[in-house]
Parts: structure tokens; C-alpha cells; sequence
């Protein structure tokens, strides 16, 4: 009977996407997120529009660095029928002229618009992970909802503060409520796909990331929850609500950098019979690694 190597066929961590790709997701997706909260509140500020410009510029910056080649990132532009990231490039520069311009003339029409190419772009990222058909922590469903509230509450988070920062007397006071009800959805929608990804299977050492940093972002999302509820009671401890959405954003990225990084096992090979050589019988397959 031949011998089954686990070491050649169990998955292993793939390294193609690093930290500049996952730096795409975390500032693409709190820059959208920002632009879109612009657009809800309908706030004109132009703080607003330059902190989202500035993220999503940041995260196409951190996808042109991790270009081989960075002079051909114009060939992204030809597969919009096929591709999500080409459609992602094709949305940018109208969603940064919108989302600048906007504030800059006052037009709530160009502000609208800023809002609705943003979440486009950012469901755009969402289903450009997901279709890494080889990586079980990246083709689940759920993972789509999961990247979008993120992105929502990220957006929020920097919003809020921004706010809170530069124009106290502009910010509605339902931001607040806003921001602790999409903290509670992202903790939901991550249970959700952690729970989703155990049903379905996937790579042993990318359910233990997963859980490791799960049992860290049920708890932190819980408490900056709690304490922008308690800032949106009480105008003493509104200070707390800039800093829950200062730890939402933060948190956001770490989520995002866990599943894009440090969670991306593929699949590796499965046998669904281990072989013999010459005569003899065959015994039950194996799958290394799951």
C-alpha cells in the first residue's frame, strides 16, 4: 500500500495577497463607508469627502504597489464583463469626483450620487474576495453580507468622529444609535459566516484564526456598542462615542486583515481514495489539513 504524505497535499497559506491587498479591502471599504454616512446625514462637510477620498486612494495606492508590473495596472480596465476588481477601477474615479465634488459645490445631488456609486464599489470589493474560489475562508456566501456591514460600520465609525471632532453642532444625534446598531449587525453577520464556514468546511488552521479573533471582535464590538450607547444617552460621555468609532474602524481592519491574510488557507488536495501500488485493496480517502 502506498504511504499518504500529508505534508504535500494538506492545505497551506496562500501568499499571492498580503498586507497590501488586504490594506485595499480595510481603506476601500472605511472610505466608502465614510461617503455613504456623508450621503445619510447629508452633510455637506468637506472633511468628510477629503477623509474618504483619502482612504479609497490610500487602498488603490496599496493594489498599484502590489503590482508586479504597476505600469500595466491600465490593463485592468478590459474585463469589466468578467471581472469584479475591473469594475471596482471603472466606479473609482466617478465615485472620487463625486465624493469631492459634492461638498466642495454644496449639491446634494452629487452627494446622493457619492452614496450610491460608494456602495456599489464596496459590494464590488465584497464579491472580488469571494470570487478566490480557492480559499474556502473566501468563497462563502456569507462573506459578502459580512464585508458590507463592516464597511458600513467602519464608514460610520470615522464619520462619527469626524464629526464629533470638527462639526459637533452638524452631527444628528441618531448617528449615534446608528452606530451601535451597525456594530451589533457585524457582530451577527461575522457569527453568521464563522458559523456558515464550520457547516460547509474548511482548513482546520483557518477555522482556528477565525476563532481566535472572533472571540476578540464579539468582545470588542460589544463594548464599543455599549459605549456609544452610553455617549448617546448622556452628552457627559459623548466622548465615548468618538472612541467607539475610532475602535470600530480599527477592529474592522483587523477583521479584514485576518480573512484576507492571515485566514486564506486553499483547500489543498483531496483524495477521495488513498491508491495502492500493485495488488491489494483501497481504504477510505483523505483530505490533510480540514
Amino acid at each position: 500500500m502506498s504511504t499518504l504524505v500529508p505534508g504535500r497535499v494538506a492545505s497551506w497559506r496562500q501568499t499571492y495577497w498580503d498586507w497590501r491587498a488586504a490594506g485595499n479591502f480595510a481603506l476601500g471599504g472605511s472610505g466608502t463607508g465614510v461617503l455613504l454616512y456623508a450621503a445619510v446625514v447629508s452633510s455637506t462637510a468637506l472633511s468628510l469627502g477629503l477623509l474618504g477620498a483619502a482612504l479609497i486612494s490610500g487602498g488603490l495606492l496599496c493594489v498599484w504597489f502590489e503590482i508586479g508590473r504597476p505600469w500595466r495596472a491600465l490593463n485592468v480596465f478590459r474585463h469589466a464583463n468578467s471581472s469584479w476588481m475591473t469594475r471596482e477601477a471603472i466606479i473609482a474615479p466617478l465615485l472620487l469626483a463625486s465624493g469631492l465634488g459634492g461638498p466642495w459645490y454644496g449639491s446634494r445631488a452629487l452627494l446622493w450620487l457619492s452614496g450610491a456609486l460608494a456602495l456599489a464599489y464596496l459590494y464590488c470589493q465584497a464579491r472580488m474576495l469571494n470570487g478566490g474560489r480557492g480559499i474556502p475562508a473566501w468563497r462563502h456566501p456569507r462573506l459578502v453580507p459580512l464585508l458590507l456591514v463592516t464597511g458600513l460600520a467602519e464608514g460610520s465609525g470615522l464619520g462619527v468622529l469626524i464629526q464629533l471632532l470638527l462639526e459637533p453642532d452638524a452631527r444628528p444625534s441618531w448617528t449615534a444609535w446608528l452606530l451601535v446598531g451597525l456594530l451589533l449587525a457585524r457582530v451577527l453577520a461575522f457569527v453568521t459566516y464563522r458559523s456558515g464556514l464550520r457547516t460547509t468546511g474548511a482548513p482546520r488552521r483557518a477555522l482556528d484564526k477565525l476563532a481566535r479573533f472572533g472571540r476578540a471582535l464579539v468582545s470588542i464590538d460589544a463594548l464599543a456598542a455599549a459605549a456609544a450607547a452610553l455617549g448617546a444617552i448622556s452628552p457627559r460621555y459623548v466622548w465615548l462615542l468618538g472612541a467607539a468609532g475610532l475602535i470600530c474602524a480599527a477592529a474592522g481592519w483587523s477583521l479584514k486583515y485576518t480573512i484576507v491574510v492571515r485566514a486564506a488557507f486553499n483547500q489543498g488536495f483531496a483524495l477521495p481514495m488513498t491508491p495502492v501500488r500493485g495488488s491489494g485493496t483501497t481504504h477510505a480517502g483523505a483530505r490533510p489539513g480540514w
